[in-house]
């Protein structure tokens, strides 16, 4: 048993967050609390408080100094400020599994980045046959990309009767498609480029890649030169969101002290007598504070940053933006309209054709390796899940509709990611049934 002196001193408020603590390692809290935001906002959007709910994400949030009027609107900041630190934890997540994790060997990368190839390809050309000649066909975009939180939490449901290789697929394959939907976003969807704003932004890059040669290791400075990269992106014309992906794809995964230097120091530390001497510009004092440092610099950047900043995504700011874009007036809506009916055929049945022939296709060339437990019809219930679009459907959306069509597409994007949910657990119900009976 471990012994209380090797543990960390217990304080009051640890008796409260213990629980809380445990209960926000649970697989599916993130993708559970998103389903409440985006339920509390369809049921604000059409209750006696629409017209005040739907206002309050409208209200102007900026600087004013005279002529100059840097203003945005509170939904604005949402979707292009807080998603972005989404979008930055995306590409920490998808380095990690490509430099660290199980995607690092290239067949079983293969495998998720074909299905997420064909998750984008098939569904665009699906709704762009359905859209073409009619003012909605440049929203293509929303029907490419998978929600990350409620396809694991889907999964959660059905708890250990889903092999990890499932997990694993559908977690990359909405990283990759994550991905490819920002950077289509970044070009898509942008303005008229400012060509001096955005030599601005390859400068901030190249800065933060020279103070990472030079050993700068302050995570603030990073987040400051983060800061402008955002707002030269933001006033080049290209979704400053990228901005996000990019950083996240340079962070570094190499760790500054190695495990046999963190021994040494902490046996250092050790070795001194017990007693209050830690105090004072002293030795012992300079070794503890060595100590300390050194045990946050054994884990990588991308690590460190990871484990701080997925909380705030999976628990703040994607419950937030769906607070601020899901409200949507259902009564009386048209859902026969065309870019409803495209978008829900994008979804619920482009994504998973998509995902399965190029899934497919990459076995059947040898491009891609596939697990054994990893059978195809659990494969073809996990891709009727890729359909729940939900977050990035949403937010490319925002960016792609006129406000007149925005009400429909968010119908065909709320009914698409329900029917996919339903479709995918349905199927996962009876296969893992099945094979419980057996």
């Amino acid at each position: 048993m471990e012994e209380k002196s090797a543990r960390l001193p217990l304080e009051t408020a640890d008796r409260f967050t213990r629980a809380f603590a445990r209960f926000l390692k649970i697989e599916a809290a993130s993708g559970l609390l998103l389903l409440f935001a985006a339920l509390a906002a369809l049921g604000l959007a059409n209750s006696p408080w629409s017209e005040a709910f739907l206002g309050f994400w409208e209200t102007p949030i900026g600087l004013h100094f005279g002529s100059l009027d840097y203003s945005r609107s509170l939904q604005h900041w949402i979707n292009d400020g807080l998603m972005t630190f989404f979008f930055f934890v995306v590409s920490l997540e998808l380095k990690r599994e490509l430099v660290l994790g199980e995607l690092r060997h290239l067949r079983m990368a293969a495998l998720p980045f074909a299905g997420a190839l064909g998750g984008m390809l098939v569904p665009v050309s699906l709704y762009l046959a359905i859209m073409t000649g009619q003012p909605g066909a440049h929203g293509w975009g929303t029907v490419m990309a998978t929600d990350t939180a409620f396809v694991i939490g889907a999964l959660a449901l059905l708890g250990s009767r889903i092999p990890p290789s499932l997990r694993l697929f559908l977690l990359s394959l909405a990283i990759f498609d994550d991905v490819g939907a920002i950077l289509v976003v970044a070009v898509g969807y942008g303005e008229v480029l400012i060509w001096t704003a955005l030599a601005l932004s390859v400068l901030g890059l190249a800065a933060v890649a020279g103070s990472a040669r030079l050993g700068i290791r302050s995570i603030p400075i990073y987040f400051l030169f983060g800061g402008m990269i955002w707002l030269c992106f933001d006033a080049s014309g290209i979704h400053p969101t990228i901005a996000g992906v990019v950083l996240g794809l340079m962070t570094p995964t190499r760790v500054w002290v190695s495990d046999a230097r963190l021994r040494a120091i902490l046996r250092r530390v050790l070795s001194y007598p017990g007693g209050e001497h830690w105090s004072g510009d002293t030795a012992d004092r300079r070794d503890l504070r060595r100590a300390g440092r050194a045990v946050t610099e054994s884990l990588s950047p991308l690590e460190r940053l990871e484990m701080m900043l997925h909380p705030w995504a999976g628990f703040i700011i994607m419950p937030v933006f769906a607070l601020a874009n899901a409200g949507v007036t259902i009564f009386g809506a048209d859902i026969r309209q065309s870019v409803s009916v495209a978008i829900f055929a994008g979804l619920a049945f482009g994504k998973p054709i998509g995902v399965l022939t190029f899934s497919g296709l990459a076995v059947r060339l040898g491009v891609a390796s596939q697990d054994p437990s990893l059978s195809w019809p659990l494969l073809a219930a996990g891709a009727l899940l890729t359909g729940i679009g939900f977050t990035m459907s949403l937010f490319i959306a925002s960016l792609a509709y006129a406000p007149a069509m925005l009400d429909a597409a968010k119908i065909g994007v709320l009914i698409g990611s329900a029917f996919s949910a339903a479709a995918g657990l349905l199927m996962l119900v009876l296969l893992t049934y099945r094979k419980q009976g057996a």
